[in-house]
């Protein structure tokens, strides 16, 4: 995994060297990396809009067949980046209180009663072998993951640190619904903080993701969701590269 990081240090050294970066090729680039993530985020989670129709959702007209949910679940998704693009912009420290703002963007308008708020029951991951606590020690697990990030996770490398933010939360699962999606915008956060470009968890993906997740969650062992992650950044790195380079030639 370190030459593997390695590689990864050395093209986003290579990126910085080009900052700033011209205005026209952040635009584009952000533009695209909105979309494909709130497509792919989106369609993990079940949601049916395909990347075309979600990229005209985004421009604020309604497709017909699809339901009023998965409308407000683009159009969330689109303000809960805009207000995690403000939290790396203010340099604010990570809070339970931010990452429930994150959720009551993404469930504003589906479940107003469970939007940024803990959940009231127990609750299984379909589909996986690791169970959620008990819902009256969420609010103490929550606790212990903003104290683990601020110490122990502090020691990690950054992608290390935002694969584990990720699978911790999803591990302790605190809300109802909409833990995948805001997992998802925390790792993002985490990347985007220490100068890397947000990553898209794919879609055609998803069995790897679910698979390497679990494995986390039920034996502690995140390398498979750590590679999983670095993977899905250098492809990120590469595409900004790969534009600077078209740019520059």
């Amino acid at each position: 995994m370190e030459g593997f990081f390695k590689r990864i240090e050395e093209k986003k050294k290579l990126l910085d060297s080009h900052r700033p970066l011209p205005e026209y090729t952040v635009k584009s680039i952000r533009e695209s990396l909105l979309l494909e993530w709130t497509y792919n985020s989106n369609a993990i989670e079940g949601n049916t809009l395909t990347l075309m129709e979600t990229k005209v959702v985004l421009e604020g007209i309604t497709v017909g067949g699809k339901t009023l949910r998965e409308h407000l679940e683009i159009v969330n998704h689109k303000e809960a980046i805009l207000y995690v693009e403000e939290i790396v912009q203010n340099k604010e420290s990570l809070s339970e209180w931010q990452i429930k703002n994150i959720h009551r963007l993404v469930l504003k308008g589906i479940s107003d009663k469970y939007a940024g708020t803990y959940r009231d029951q127990d609750v299984i991951i379909s589909g996986a072998t690791h169970t959620p606590p008990n819902f009256l020690s969420v609010p103490e697990e929550m606790k212990k993951l903003i104290t683990w990030y601020k110490t122990d996770a502090q020691k990690l490398h950054p992608i290390e640190r935002a694969a584990y933010l990720h699978g911790i939360f999803v591990g302790i699962h605190p809300f109802i619904d909409g833990n995948g999606r805001t997992a998802r915008l925390l790792l993002n956060l985490e990347l985007m903080k220490n100068g890397y470009p947000p990553i898209v968890i794919r879609n055609e993906n998803r069995i790897d993701y679910y698979n390497s997740l679990d494995k986390a969650n039920s034996t502690d062992d995140y390398t498979d969701f750590i590679k999983l992650v670095a993977v899905e950044v250098e492809r990120s790195l590469d595409l900004y590269l790969n534009l600077i380079k078209r740019t520059d030639s």
